[in-house]
């Protein structure tokens, strides 16, 4: 069996994660395909938009803990060769998470690590990191609290409770709820809103945000004057078809 799915049209990647009697767990085969998979899409000038999501009732169940256990070996050195968070986090091109089932740990670690996310009504998150005794690696401990506020973020991974899909919206790290049957259209549909724009440019902004988050804001003004005067200075703007309204800079 393939354990990740890719079919790419109209410049969208839809990669699912195909091992749904293990819940999607990660384990290392599926780890180095969709790390591999990652880079290669975004070296690809023709995909300009990126949807993640799982097959059954999961979208990723973190880990594949039975995988760890067999191994002999701590988690660190059994992970250190399949960076999932540093892969999404390197990979330059939007993506999106259409978040179809549980996402739990790792699962929920990559949610974080997603442009946008798409949730099914039945969608639910929780952080057990806690409960094994294991600290999470792939940022949720730094995404989360940027999201939804250090005390909510708290709650949430000393718990170790389940947040299901509207509360994850109200939380902020989910984008919108939608109806189970229409998550992948959803996500797709979205994702064609972002590919309709030249890839220099979307990769350019998300960098920009991205780049700017990490850093306190004063810092962040100046790294976006920065960032914006060097690549504005590649774009010059034709007169023809231009409003003459001053829509964009």
């Amino acid at each position: 069996m393939t354990e990740l799915l890719v079919d790419i049209s109209d410049g969208v990647a839809l990669l699912t994660l195909n091992r749904p009697d293990s819940l999607n767990a990660l384990n290392g085969a599926l780890r180095a395909a969709l790390v591999g998979t990652l880079a290669r899409l975004d070296a690809d000038d023709t995909v300009r938009a990126i949807v993640l999501t799982g097959t059954g009732r999961a979208f990723c169940a973190g880990l594949d803990v039975k995988e760890l256990a067999e191994s002999g070996r701590n988690v660190t050195d059994n992970v250190s060769d399949g960076d999932i968070g540093g892969a999404l986090s390197r990979c330059g091109t939007p993506i999106i998470a259409a978040i179809n089932g549980l996402a739990v740990t790792g699962g929920f670690e990559i949610t974080l690590c997603c442009d946008m996310v798409i949730a099914a009504e039945t969608a639910w998150f929780r952080d057990t990191h806690a409960k094994i005794g294991l600290l999470p690696g792939w940022g949720l401990s730094q995404r989360l609290p940027r999201v939804a506020g250090a005390y909510r973020a708290k709650e949430i991974s000393l718990t170790a409770r389940k947040v299901g899909a509207e509360e994850a919206a109200r939380l902020g790290f989910v984008n919108r709820v939608v109806p189970d049957a229409e998550l992948v259209p959803e996500a797709l549909s979205l994702a064609r809103e972002v590919a309709r724009w030249p890839r220099a440019g979307t990769r350019n902004i998300k960098a920009l945000i991205d780049g700017g988050l990490a850093l306190p804001l004063g810092e962040a003004l100046a790294f976006e004057s920065r960032f914006a005067m060097d690549s504005n200075r590649e774009v010059t703007l034709a007169a023809e078809g231009s409003t003459g309204k001053g829509e964009g800079t």
